[in-house]
């Protein structure tokens, strides 16, 4: 008798979350798929169970977290939802993945897969990319088995909140595309849940980091549409 497959996934009502469950609900690779967010989602399917908890609370994260095979991890916010408050942004965009890292260390979850950003480096003079290294390197630390880190730069797709400034790029960027380095060009967020999710089923020992290249050879356009 097989061991069931559980996908969990925090932020499934983001760009990417949300595509991630939409591809997971017909991947028979999972059996069952638990969705963790700040805002009630509903979906009808049978496999399909979702939990609002608080973020803030770590025993709320470690009892959901329990029994986990995959764990997908696409939390993060925006300067204007904190009113450009640092502090808030790092209690959600550094906190709460550590938080979830730490949560599935104690539960002995063997796989995690979280989405960072092309450029993350603690070294970087951008706040935004520096706290995105410092999440990088301390959930290395935390050493579970298998750490999938994915660095999409501009995502491409329709938010369900209104970005003005990422819209406008979201129509500009891929014109010019060809001329940036290949990490930093625009991808579909479709692309990279479904990425995501192909890559889940190839065990890795210790930690690897997925660029652009890395995300588009792992699937086909076929695949997201």
């Amino acid at each position: 008798m097989s061991i069931k497959k559980n996908a969990l996934v925090f932020g499934a009502s983001g760009l990417i979350g949300s595509h991630l469950v939409d591809f997971l609900k017909n991947d028979k690779y999972y059996d069952n798929i638990i969705l963790c967010s700040r805002k009630d989602i509903n979906y009808q399917e049978k496999n399909i169970t979702n939990h609002n908890i608080d973020f803030t609370n770590y025993q709320s994260i470690l009892s959901v977290v329990k029994g986990s095979s995959s764990v997908f991890i696409c939390i993060g916010t925006t300067q204007s939802r904190v009113d450009g408050d640092k502090s808030e942004y790092r209690k959600i965009d550094y906190q709460i993945p550590i938080d979830i890292a730490n949560a599935c260390k104690e539960c002995n979850i063997k796989q995690i897969l979280i989405v960072s950003s092309a450029g993350a480096d603690i070294n970087a003079n951008s706040f935004y990319l520096k706290l995105k290294g410092e999440i990088e390197n301390d959930i290395i630390k935390i050493n579970i088995p298998s750490t999938y880190i994915f660095r999409p730069s501009l995502l491409l797709g329709n938010r369900k909140e209104f970005r003005g400034g990422e819209k406008i790029a979201q129509y500009i960027m891929p014109l010019f595309s060809f001329l940036m380095p290949r990490i930093y060009r625009p991808i579909n967020a479709k692309k990279v849940a479904k990425s995501m999710i192909e890559y889940s089923k190839k065990p890795i020992k210790g930690y690897k980091i997925y660029h652009y290249d890395e995300i588009n050879e792992s699937i086909s356009d076929r695949q997201t549409n």
